[in-house]
Parts: structure tokens; sequence; C-alpha cells
């Protein structure tokens, strides 16, 4: 263990130190002078890293990036008040997404807060506690260092609510206490999630065996998994339960490439009306439902159109389950996943549903590039584990019906929906990507009108040597948002920029990158083709050209339906 003498540790290399156990080995942020002291920690500790970014919405986004790519945590590290703030939007959709980030705020010294001090990042009536307001609606936890005798137990409980709830936590870090010698004794026990809820065997047995008798009697019985199977890593238990019954499975769209697409019990992406017509067949043709992990969003439920009835639908959740009605507090799916695989029998072959889960492959396509074409095309260039980015927009939506290979991760925002996302995240996935063993492919898709927001950290990408592979969809400004609401009003549009000259002006060495434009599908597939471009040994940037008002079908009926919710 570094940096521990004599049985003592500073407190910023106590938190460093628990960051580690939990996985962390990168961190991400802007520097100010309240957090310095802190960084100069980072930057001296020989087992975790930091990667420096352009501001701090995009530390925090690329945050989380990392925390989807490697399943564990991601950190962003800013200074109080102007720096917090900027990373709140970032933090914010982790929480939403049930993203596990940790925001370390350097804050002002103990002595000027006990002094109500006047000073610079603050709004100037002495009120400290201002931002940590808002943090405590957007995290799972918060710990306000302020005592160096209590800061490593806040701190134990702060990660450990984090790991629990898997949302955000917030860490405050005052100046003066970053150097103060503590014990590290409790570094000698690893973090445990506090167990909200006691045990519940019996209530647990009941349930199991209701369940398991409700699947081996059903005509049809269906598993639907979510984004919160992926986050509280139950997918491997998920697993044995498919590879068991044989039953067929679906996902949602935050819950893509969960289990591999490959597998021939793969049913499809579920999006309620917007699905494909024959993975809506087949999902709405069960009579027992059982989804695993389930966020009821509008985007992730095709407008709140999921067929999904009570009397046939049990749901397990992190913290609760419901059957039939019934909703079971303090029961989980990590304990009912296993004894389900344990009491469930395989499924008669009468019992199984015939799977159609992507669109008929269309003859090759030919000319300028549509977005109907686009989708199946890109889904030959991918490899097994690669890691698949899709930006909020008409590339969330085409990447949606387009397979991902075995191993593959796909990360998109579908419930916090924040444009811009994607271009942040892809640098903490991306660094993510490069710690794996062997090294991940990182791949893309991001519209023009999205990139604008938060393109600063491609200069990063640079910087940092990562390599990811960004097909940049240029359909002249922000087509989702045409197709939800005024096609041709000038609010859609945006000032079109020199997107392949944009790694010189950020400085990439010329040998670290290639650029190329793409306008017709001969063009794009001869690129595809070519080893080199798709070895990732440098950042590759494709600028596509596609119509303005091109969209995949999905984000269409999904467009058509949130304009009329929002009506």
């Amino acid at each position: 263990m570094a940096s521990v003498h004599n049985g003592q540790v500073s407190l910023g290399n106590y938190l460093l130190e628990r960051l580690i156990q939990v996985g962390v080995k990168q961190t991400f942020g802007v520097p100010g002078d309240f957090n310095m002291p802190f960084l100069d920690l980072v930057e001296d500790h020989p087992n975790i890293g930091y990667v420096g970014c352009c501001n701090e919405l995009n530390a925090g986004y690329a945050a989380d990036g990392y925390a989807r790519v490697t399943g564990k945590v991601g950190v962003v590290i800013t200074t109080f008040g102007v720096g917090e703030l900027s990373a709140t939007n970032a933090i914010a959709g982790a929480h939403s997404e049930r993203v596990q980030v940790v925001h370390i705020v350097g804050v002002p010294s103990t002595t000027l807060q006990a002094h109500q001090a006047v000073l610079h990042h603050t709004l100037g009536d002495a009120k400290f506690d201002a931002f940590l307001h808002i943090a405590q609606h957007i995290t799972a936890s918060t710990a306000t260092l302020f005592h160096a005798e209590t800061a490593a137990a806040e701190i134990d409980q702060c990660l450990a609510t984090m790991l629990l709830k898997a949302r955000p936590c917030y860490i405050t870090i005052p100046t003066d206490l970053v150097n103060v010698k503590i014990s590290a004794k409790p570094l000698e026990t690893p973090l445990k999630p506090f167990v909200e809820h006691p045990s519940k065997e019996a209530t647990e047995a009941f349930l199991v065996s209701r369940i398991a008798h409700a699947f081996e009697t059903a005509k049809k019985p269906v598993v639907l998994i979510d984004a919160c199977s992926i986050r509280f890593h139950v997918l491997d238990t998920v697993q044995k339960l498919v590879e068991k019954t044989g039953v067929a499975f679906f996902t949602s769209p935050m819950g893509k490439a969960a289990l591999s697409e490959g597998h021939s019990n793969f049913g499809g992406v579920y999006i309620g009306e917007i699905s494909l017509p024959s993975v809506r067949e087949a999902f709405e043709s069960a009579d027992f439902i059982l989804a695993i992990g389930t966020m009821k969003s509008d985007f992730n439920s095709g407008a709140f159109t999921w067929r999904m009835p009570g009397e046939r639908t049990v749901e397990l959740h992190s913290d609760h389950c419901v059957f039939q009605y019934g909703r079971f507090e303090g029961v989980t799916f990590q304990t009912i996943l296993p004894l389900l695989v344990e009491a469930v029998a395989p499924l008669k072959e009468s019992q199984k549903i015939a799977v159609n889960p992507f669109p008929k492959v269309l003859a090759a396509p030919s000319g300028p590039i549509t977005q109907e074409g686009l989708w199946p095309l890109v889904g030959t260039f991918f490899k097994e584990n690669d890691v698949i980015i899709g930006e909020t927009g008409t590339s969330a939506f085409g990447v949606l019906e387009t397979k991902m290979p075995k191993g593959a991760i796909f990360g998109t925002q579908i419930l916090w929906g924040s444009i811009g996302w994607a271009g942040g995240s892809t640098l903490g996935a991306a660094v993510a990507a490069k710690e794996s063993t062997p090294p991940r492919r990182t791949i893309l898709f991001m519209g023009d009108g999205s990139w604008q927001l938060t393109i600063q950290e491609l200069s990063t990408m640079a910087r940092y040597k990562v390599k990811p592979i960004i097909f940049l969809l240029n359909n002249d400004g922000y087509t989702i948002e045409r197709f939800i609401h005024g096609p041709n009003r000038k609010y859609n549009d945006i000032q079109p920029w020199k997107w392949t000259k944009l790694l010189d002006v950020f400085g990439a060495p010329e040998d670290a990158y290639a650029t190329h434009q793409v306008k017709t599908f001969e063009e794009l597939e001869k690129l595809l083709d070519d080893p080199g471009f798709g070895s990732a040994d440098r950042i590759q940037l494709v600028e596509v050209f596609i119509g303005k008002m091109d969209a995949p079908r999905a984000l269409k009926l999904q467009a058509e339906a949130t304009a009329r919710v929002n009506a």
C-alpha cells in the first residue's frame, strides 16, 4: 500500500487508496486552486493516474464513460463552486442512469470556512454549503470533510453507499486537510456496501417458488434485461438462467448488449410500439415476463408503450421485487436470481419463442449514404469486445438496430439524454478500453450538432494518446430536434465546421490521426474494408455526410411519440 508510514496516511492518500481498492486506475478533472493540493497527491501516486480535461463538464462525462466500460467506478476532480457547478450536469446524468461516479471537490480551508470569508469562487455570501445542497439531490451520498478524526469513516460511508445504490457520490476536501495524517488501519478492511434491509428468507423462498411455477407453466415465457442488471453486476446470473432454461431474452435500449446479441435466444431490443415489428410481436406474445432491472423512462419504453401487464409480469430490482401487483421491499435480484436459477427447470420446446431480432438484410446499398443502409453496414465493421458509443439522437437510435458482437459494450445516454455526452464519455471509455487486456477498440457515432458541445476533448484524446474511431454524422444540425419540433426552425441549425481540420488545430501530431470524408456507400465500404483503418492504431475521424431530414426508423417513431406527449 503506497504512502503509508508508521500506520499513518495523509487524508488525501486515504481517499486515493480507497478508490484504488474499488478498481479506479484513472481520474479526470480540471485544476483549480482549491483542488491543487489533492491533485499533487494524484500526480505523485504510483497506482492511479490523472487525465486533465478541457472543462469540468467533459471531465464528468469522461468519468461516466470510464465507469461504464470498466463496470466499476469513475472519478472526477473539480474545484469549489465554479468547477463543481460546471460538472453538475454530468453528475446528474450519472445519477439518472445509475453510474458510479465519485465527484471529489477541493474546497477552501476549514479556517476560511469557519471565519465565513468572502472568497473567489463563492457566491459572496459566506454560504459554503450552497453547492452541497445541489449535490444532495443528484448523488446517493455526500461527505463534507471538516474534521480529520472522522474523515475516514465519512469517506467509507459515502463510497459504500455509492456502491450499494449504483449512483454517484460527492466528497469535499478542504485544502488544509489534504495532507493531515490519519490512521491507515481502516484501509485493511475492504469496503462493503451497507445492507439497508435485513434478510427475508421466507419471503424470498415464497417468491422463488411462485416465479418458478409461473415460469414453468407459462406457454411462452420471456426475459427482459434492462440497465440495472448491468449496473448492479447480476448479468452472470442472468446468463446462467438463460442457458439453463433456454428462454428467449430481450433487452431495452438501456440494456442493449447486456448479453451477447449473437446468442440464439436473443429476441431483440424491445421498445414498445417503436420496436421492430418482429421483435414486438415476439415479446408481446409472451404470457409471462421476467423483467430484470427495468427503468421505465419514455425513451427506454417507446414513450411508455411497453406491454407488460402486472398480472403476467414479475419485476426484479436492486431493492425490491414486484409480483402480481404486490411489492416486496428488501427482496433483491442479487438474492432472488441465484435461487431462481436453482429452482427453475429447462423449458419445453413448445414454450420457446421464435426470434428475429434484427432488420432484414437489404441488398448492398449504393449511392449517397442513408440512415437505412448505414447501420447494417457499420455493423459488419464491429469486432468482439469493441466499445461502441452512440450519442443521443440519430446515432443512438441507429445503433439500437445494429447487431453487437460478442463481448461488446454499448454506451448511450437514453434517460438523461444530455446532447454532447458522448464526446466526453468517449474519452473516458477510450482510457478504460486502453487499460483492458487486450486493449479494446473504441468506436463513436456522433452528430455534428452534438459534437459542437464537447469537441474540446478531441484534443485531450490526442494528448493522452487514446485512439478512438469516430464517425461524425454530418447532417447539418439537430436532426433529432427537427423531428420532434421545428423541422425548419433556425434554432435547429448550426454553423458548419471544417471537421477534418480540427485535429490539426488541436495540435495532434500528423502521424497520430487520420481523417476521411465519405458521401457514398461505395466510399464508406472501401474505408471499412481497409485493415489499416480498422486497426485503431491512431485516431480515425470519418465525416459521414447524410441528408438533413434523414433519420433512423426508430427515431422517427420516437420523435412522433415525444411530440404527442409534449403536446
